[in-house]
């Protein structure tokens, strides 16, 4: 750029810099008189002194007439009237690189260990864009994830977005940590959202490993942080996961909750004034949603396949958030409590889950094989009453008598403990051996 531009635009450059005032704070809430600013925007909130060493950052999250309102990313105890409010005029970013691979963060892209982050890392906003459809390459090649019922029955393709459905208790944290451990994908991303602080370290160090860890990154925000907080730890994971796919891998993303991420922007919602809609959630959560979910799949580059977690009420597979999530995704896995109850682990109902891109990317004879045991499991659920009670009298219907010699086989087959790991072609060709009687 030479001197005559440089001068051209100095003329568009604002050399002031403008402060507002906290007026008040209402629950979670922070009421400022200014500064000039936009809904995202990064606030920093200092003592009257502007002691930059005591500083609190907050976001812009909405106006109500003159005054803007800002949600901080920590308590608002120690906020007093008076208290000096600066804007960014920037949304949140984080630091980016290779060197996070390992590494533990907050939602704020910082190591929780509290280790200073290494240096030469990209700087990268946490608000991206959805890639452009017609910029979508289609999903065409299967992502081994070394569950023997996931790739043998639910394929799952690079690119995919699959929600896995579950009440609390039902394994859904051991079966994400199976998958960290078991996938040919290039690397992890983890997002932790809501979940219990013991919970966190228990995830890493039992359901992930050492041997996860080393090829995974863990964004945590645990259920006390503010809900502001929480639903960043789902973007930061997100646009990590993002900045690894535009450098041309394929990048798993699992994200633990959805539901508590949910939850935390209809904290938000109704401290800015939104009225609640469906069950109490309100109109920016349905809005959030597909703004989330929509990030991740493939672009020209490379590909982000993700497995989200969704936390269902009283086991209620309808409910708001489960309605609103199952539509946007590609598929869905449902872990049943009943099957749990039996010892029957990982506890995923086949008959009640589906992949909707797995007969796009399977052979003829794969697909086949899976209808068929799909079949048999149908009719012996049919008839598992009248079976159980002695009503069905062998020979009376040739399906399910086949059902009734199958069944058990089958039940063993989808059945995998935690520290199995089975390869694609191995989990097909036991479907195949099992399908074809031997």
């Amino acid at each position: 750029m030479n001197i005559d531009q440089l001068l051209s635009e100095l003329q568009y450059i604002d050399p002031y810099k403008r402060y507002g005032r906290v007026k008040q704070v209402v629950g979670i809430m922070i009421e400022s008189q200014g500064p000039p600013c936009s809904v995202g925007d990064i606030c920093y909130i200092f003592p009257n002194g502007r002691d930059r060493k005591k500083r609190i950052i907050g976001e812009a999250v909405g106006f109500r007439g003159e005054s803007v309102l800002i949600m901080p990313y920590t308590s608002v105890q120690d906020i007093a009237p008076g208290w000096i409010v600066e804007s960014t005029g920037e949304s949140l970013k984080i630091k980016v690189g290779p060197q996070l691979v390992g590494k533990v963060l907050n939602s704020l892209g910082e190591p929780l260990d509290g280790s200073p982050l290494p240096k030469k890392m990209r700087e990268f906003s946490t608000q991206q864009q959805p890639p452009n459809p017609l910029l979508r390459p289609p999903i065409s090649e299967p992502l081994e994830v070394g569950i023997k019922s996931i790739d043998s029955l639910l394929t799952i393709g690079k690119g995919q977005r699959v929600g896995i459905f579950a009440g609390s208790g039902v394994g859904k944290s051991t079966l994400l940590g199976m998958i960290a451990r078991n996938t040919k994908a290039d690397l992890n991303v983890i997002a932790l959202i809501g979940e219990r602080g013991r919970e966190v370290r228990e995830f890493i160090e039992r359901d992930l490993g050492k041997e996860g860890l080393e090829r995974s990154i863990v964004v945590a925000a645990t259920g006390d942080q503010p809900a502001l907080m929480r639903i960043k730890g789902a973007f930061t994971a997100t646009s990590i996961a993002e900045y690894f796919r535009d450098r041309g891998m394929d990048v798993l993303l699992m994200m633990d909750s959805v539901t508590r991420i949910a939850m935390a922007q209809r904290e938000i919602g109704l401290a800015v004034g939104e009225p609640p809609a469906t069950k109490g959630y309100t109109p920016s959560v349905f809005s959030l949603l597909p703004q989330l979910l929509e990030r991740t799949g493939t672009n020209e580059k490379g590909s982000i396949t993700a497995f989200y977690t969704v936390l269902v009420d009283g086991d209620d597979f309808n409910e708001p958030i489960a309605d609103a999530v199952r539509g946007i995704l590609d598929g869905h896995i449902v872990l049943d409590r009943a099957l749990a109850n039996k010892g029957h682990y990982p506890a995923i109902n086949v008959l009640k889950s589906i992949s909707r891109l797995m007969n796009a990317i399977v052979d003829e004879s794969h697909q086949r094989s899976a209808e068929s045991l799909r079949e048999i499991m149908d009719t012996y659920v049919r008839s598992e009453d009248l079976i159980n009670i002695g009503a069905y009298k062998r020979g009376t219907s040739p399906e399910i008598d086949r059902a009734i010699d199958y069944y058990p086989k089958i039940v063993e087959f989808l059945k995998q403990k935690v520290n199995e790991k089975y390869s694609m072609e191995e989990s097909v060709g036991r479907l195949h051996q099992l399908m074809a009687g031997e």
